[in-house]
């Protein structure tokens, strides 16, 4: 790992963005201590500017910028709320900020970004291949703001731990939802900074969580991204990692993994018991607690990251219905076919009688080919 981050960072962070974003509430969750036998909170970062904690270290990160790179502009990489939270600072500050995302961000989430004036790139599949979109135009000049393996961006998301700790200073428990590790290894230093004994237990999903298998694996590897519930927790956590990964081995005590009808469930239970709409990616510590895969809560709070869901999925899940992002994804990747007669095609492409021919004797030469 390079330079250490401190909590001296944390507070220098603080005190930059203070006016700049929402001390988001603590509350009692009755339903949930009585569900688990332990004193419940939930730190609402889904109540946050943007919708999500994301907003803080986007910030922290935009006013650290030199001149230089506020002129020439500001990138990202983000499977949704990172980008939000980016546009909205960079907005804030009159810089020019572009979003790469790929194919498997909600479409109400790069709408999301959109509100804010950035300018959002659809590249790949992955984050790794709207990635490679970043490297270009950092090569012709922008500065690129990561979504969390960047100091600025984890000093700034590690303030939500300093709010915490005020909020509830006799915490023993602390769940974070996990993905590339800038929120839980900021959180997750704070903590231990102020009472070693304090734990900090990531949860992430079971359809690929990157940083899971990183720590399984002892470094870094690349984990393939699949379509799940919690899409704002996708993603790899890079090869060359800086920061997060050895943060996430040397702060957390636990990671836990919830399945998709456990995220679907934590959703709904946010809903009806919490009177909260929060998307899948924020429901992952109510999903663990629900399921009892948390012993010894003690005081616990379960941060609830993010509120930014596609609000007709949210419709389907409180509903109770089975959703299944990962086929519904994959079927949208193919479309139906409809096979044309000859007829059919002459009477809907207005072309003459040669040009059909000449079509059909290409896909007649193809069929022969074996296409």
């Amino acid at each position: 790992m390079t330079d250490k981050i401190t909590l001296q960072d944390s507070y220098q962070a603080r005190a930059r963005i203070g006016g700049k974003i929402r001390q988001t509430a603590l509350v009692s969750s009755p339903s949930l201590s009585a569900h688990c036998g332990g004193e419940v909170s939930l730190k609402l970062e889904s109540t946050q500017i943007t919708g999500s904690f994301k907003l803080r270290g986007a910030t922290n990160a935009v006013l650290s910028l030199t001149d230089e790179q506020r002129a020439a502009g500001v990138v990202g990489v983000s499977t949704g709320n990172h980008g939000r939270g980016l546009a909205y600072a960079a907005a804030q500050a009159g810089v020019r900020c572009i979003i790469c995302m790929s194919e498997l961000v909600p479409q109400n989430k790069i709408e999301g970004i959109k509100s804010h004036g950035a300018e959002v790139r659809i590249a790949g599949r992955s984050q790794d291949d709207a990635q490679v979109e970043v490297d270009r135009l950092v090569a012709d000049g922008m500065t690129m703001l990561p979504p969390f393996d960047h100091r600025d961006i984890i000093a700034g998301q590690s303030t939500v731990a300093l709010e915490m700790l005020e909020q509830a200073p006799d915490l023993d428990t602390v769940l974070v939802p996990l993905s590339g590790g800038g929120l839980i290894s900021g959180v997750a230093m704070v903590m231990k900074a102020a009472n070693p004994a304090i734990r900090v237990i990531g949860i992430s999903m079971e359809r690929g969580a990157a940083m899971y298998e990183c720590l399984q694996a002892g470094k870094p590897v690349l984990v393939e991204e699949k379509a799940t519930l919690a899409d704002s927790l996708g993603g790899g956590i890079g090869l060359d990692n800086a920061y997060t990964f050895e943060m996430t081995k040397a702060f957390v005590d636990d990671v836990v993994l919830v399945s998709e009808t456990e995220i679907a469930a934590a959703i709904r239970h946010a809903y009806f018991e919490e009177r909260q709409v929060i998307e899948g990616s924020g429901s992952v510590g109510i999903a663990a607690l629900l399921a009892g895969k948390i012993e010894n809560l003690g005081r616990c709070v379960s941060l609830v990251s993010g509120q930014n869901i596609d609000m007709a999925l949210h419709k389907r899940i409180i509903n109770g219905e089975d959703v299944d992002v990962a086929a519904e994804t994959k079927g949208a990747q193919m479309p139906d076919i409809k096979i044309l007669t000859e007829t059919e095609l002459r009477d809907l492409v207005p072309l003459d009688g040669d040009a059909v021919d000449c079509i059909e004797q290409g896909f007649t030469t193809l069929a022969g080919a074996g296409w």
